[in-house]
């Protein structure tokens, strides 16, 4: 199947990040043409650091096949990984990573660092970037221009517009 089509799927998970205020960041496992798991970034709804897109769509995939080896299986993400999820697809032994947009600051599959495919370890990750990389991008752009336009420098965290727009109301704002 085209990396278009579960690209597209993992937009549709970044999408649910969004809609939940979070960095809007998804990913799906597929295998052959079956779709195993999604994921979307959590970190702000669980208030857990390691909830990212991929970890979450690993685990969801190690058990429905029940084994936390995804020999064989590919990750769709709508951005570069950063080391962390970058080394939990080395732990899980995907085969291929396909991205949308690189993350110049932290990602490591070719941007910052490139541990997906780093001589001597014992598994290396075959790579794709770019792939519907302007939707991608874009995606991630407008999160970060509408929290600069909400961002109240008194808040603890970042809210979505629509919380931000509830406590404005709520606060006679």
């Amino acid at each position: 199947m085209d990396d278009r089509v579960w690209m597209r799927v993992a937009l549709r998970a970044a999408r649910r990040a969004l809609a939940l205020g979070e960095v809007p960041v998804g990913a799906v496992v597929v295998r052959g043409d079956q779709r195993l798991a999604c994921g979307w970034n959590l970190r702000e709804t669980l208030r857990d650091p390691l909830a990212h897109a991929e970890t979450l769509a690993l685990r969801r995939a190690a058990r429905r096949v029940g084994d936390w080896r995804l020999d064989g299986a590919d990750l769709y993400v709508t951005v570069e990984p950063c080391p962390m999820c970058a080394g939990a697809l080395l732990q899980a032994r995907i085969r291929r990573l396909v991205y949308g947009t690189a993350n110049p600051r932290a990602g490591c599959a070719g941007s910052r660092l490139n541990l997906v495919d780093y001589p001597g370890l014992d598994h290396q990750i075959q790579v794709r970037s770019g792939v519907l990389e302007a939707r991608c991008r874009a995606l991630l752009q407008r999160f970060f221009q509408d929290r600069r336009i909400t961002q109240d420098p008194d808040m603890e965290r970042w809210q979505s517009p629509v919380e931000c727009t509830r406590l404005e109301i709520e606060q006679g704002g």
